[in-house]
């Protein structure tokens, strides 16, 4: 029982310390993992060092494949451009794995000392990141030394040795072993560590502890299994695809490559188990994808063969594109989305009011419809991308994406208040239509110039967000200035038509109403830029 509980310490140590680690480098690399996944083409081998440079970074194969599974789900990903960062996380977490191998607990106690005082003593959010590495390094140490420490009683019992060496014998036995060990901690890295900590004490040989790496491999499958359900059908053969990908590799290293790998890492380290191992898993994986990356094609086909599409998937239709839950294992990467999929919300809402503006002028029943229906999909838009906006702000943000979560509020709220603007222009339209009224040729060129000001503004405050431009955005300020003045103006001259009797009071009466809207669509466009301006001021900061 004592064991039992020693090792459950040190397991969870381990899991503390390599989470403490992994969000430190995500917060340090959170610009640059941005750039990486921009790397995605339709290349398969730029998909593989996609998938190992992320993996490496956030320390887990199961995060980067939960969010592989995102990214399919949200339709920014293709099968193709997948199965290449599933290989390539397979390769980027074997770093985890020779980490731990090497003897490094003298220095744990070092690097949780120096982290902790840079912790407690700097007020510098970089150096602050540095700390939580360190920190989380010697914390995942000192948790294998706990795991070596609580096995180490172990060896005094001769039937616990035999049964670890009959896994040898029984490889099918040590799969199963593997796979359990990692589908249960959710984690093959902790898995890994648990191996090491038993070859560390000499109660396993690499004979025995293949078959239980082999297992581990196809375990970690398990938890992008387990977020795939209720997911696009892409999404789900993803993660099927990297069980496929996972058992072919095995399959072929139990029956043809298991003693050439054994002899080469004995040749390598011939007196060090644990090395051994964390060798015999870094050639398993980079061997795997090495041999099965020319065929990637054949394994994507045979997972739509195994998980075919049914009617009811076709003709299912997403409310949002960008944002998936799953994402957040990476929460810089989904932060970026979330923008995408903010500057989608305001594309959506620009149709409503291109919709609305033309319902009017031209008194369309269908452009009104169209614009009122485009409005509720912007009102569910809201929701979603706020609900996401609050989740992602409890993830490990560094400052700088912490503050663009708090602004990307207020301009998700100023892209809705555009859309009910519309809505506005939209129920004007419907009045004009339905009492059959008209404006003065005068008040009709004047409103659709002023229309045109007002859209080239919000146009211009979008891509000033999607390109985080703070020139564009002073453009978008200035314009808005002008805007108010063509506003006034249009006013003013309404007013003379009105004692000049050229148009009705009805009429007049819609006019009014209709450039006020317009006028406020120009100020919502203005705090969208004011929220890019101080985006960029934060991070020169």
């Amino acid at each position: 029982m004592e064991i039992a509980i020693n090792l459950m310490g040190g397991l969870g140590l381990f899991l503390y310390g390599m989470n403490l680690m992994a969000d430190g480098l995500q917060k340090s690399a959170g610009e640059k993992l941005k750039r990486i996944i921009g790397l995605l083409t339709s290349n398969v081998l730029m998909g593989v060092l996609v998938g190992a440079l992320v993996t490496a970074i956030i320390q887990s194969s199961s995060a980067t494949t939960v969010m592989v599974v995102g990214f399919v789900n949200a339709g920014i990903m293709t099968l193709p451009q997948a199965i290449g960062v599933i290989m390539g996380a397979n390769i980027g977490t074997t770093i985890t794995a020779q980490l731990v191998s090497l003897d490094l607990v003298g220095i744990a106690p070092l690097a949780l000392g120096i982290g902790i005082v840079m912790y407690l003593f700097s007020k510098n959010q970089k150096t602050k990141t540095i700390a939580e590495i360190l920190i989380g390094f010697g914390i995942l140490f000192t948790g294998m030394d706990f795991m070596k420490n609580a096995v180490k009683p172990l060896s005094e019992f001769q039937g616990f040795t035999d049964a670890l060496v009959a896994f040898g014998n029984r490889p099918i036995l040590g799969i199963l072993l593997g796979f359990g060990i990692t589908a249960i901690v959710q984690s093959s890295s902790a898995s890994m560590g648990m191996l090491l900590a038993l070859a560390s004490q000499g109660l396993i040989p690499l004979t025995a502890a293949l078959p239980i790496l082999y297992g581990e491999n196809i375990g970690t499958c398990v938890t992008s299994l387990i977020s795939s359900i209720g997911a696009s059908i892409n999404a789900r053969r993803a993660a099927l695809m990297h069980l496929v990908f996972n058992i072919i590799g095995t399959i072929i290293f139990m029956l043809i490559l298991t003693k050439p790998i054994t002899m080469i890492v004995q040749n390598l380290n011939p007196d060090d188990v644990s090395r051994q191992i964390a060798n015999a898993h870094t050639l398993f994986n980079i061997t795997n994808v090495i041999l099965l990356l020319p065929f990637s094609k054949y394994i994507v086909k045979l997972t739509m063969k195994l998980m075919p599409e049914r009617e009811e998937e076709i003709n299912s239709k997403k409310t949002v594109h960008y944002i998936d839950d799953r994402m957040m294992e990476t929460p810089s990467i989904a932060l970026s989305n979330t923008i995408k999929e903010t500057l989608r919300m305001g594309e959506k809402a620009k149709e409503s009011l291109d919709n609305a503006m033309e319902g009017f002028l031209n008194k369309s029943k269908e452009k009104v419809d169209e614009s009122f229906s485009n409005e509720k999909l912007i009102n569910i838009l809201q929701k979603s991308i706020l609900n996401y906006l609050l989740k992602l702000s409890k993830t490990s943000l560094n400052d700088n994406s912490r503050e663009s979560v708090d602004l990307l509020f207020n301009t998700v709220n100023d892209i809705e208040r555009v859309g009910d603007h519309a809505e506005n222009i939209a129920e004007l339209a419907t009045t004009v239509i339905d009492n059959n009224l008209s404006l003065s040729k005068d008040g009709s060129v004047e409103l659709k110039d002023l229309y045109q000001k007002v859209i080239d503004t919000y146009s211009l405050a979008l891509e000033s967000l999607e390109k985080s431009d703070v020139d564009l955005a002073c453009r978008v300020i200035k314009m808005e200035e002008q805007v108010d003045m063509m506003e006034k103006s249009c006013r003013a001259n309404h007013m003379r038509r009105l004692n000049a009797s050229s148009c009705s009071v009805d009429s007049g009466v819609i006019f009014l109403d209709l450039i006020s809207n317009l006028e406020r669509v120009s100020d919502h466009s203005a705090n969208i830029a004011q929220q890019v301006i101080k985006s960029s001021n934060k991070k020169f900061a």
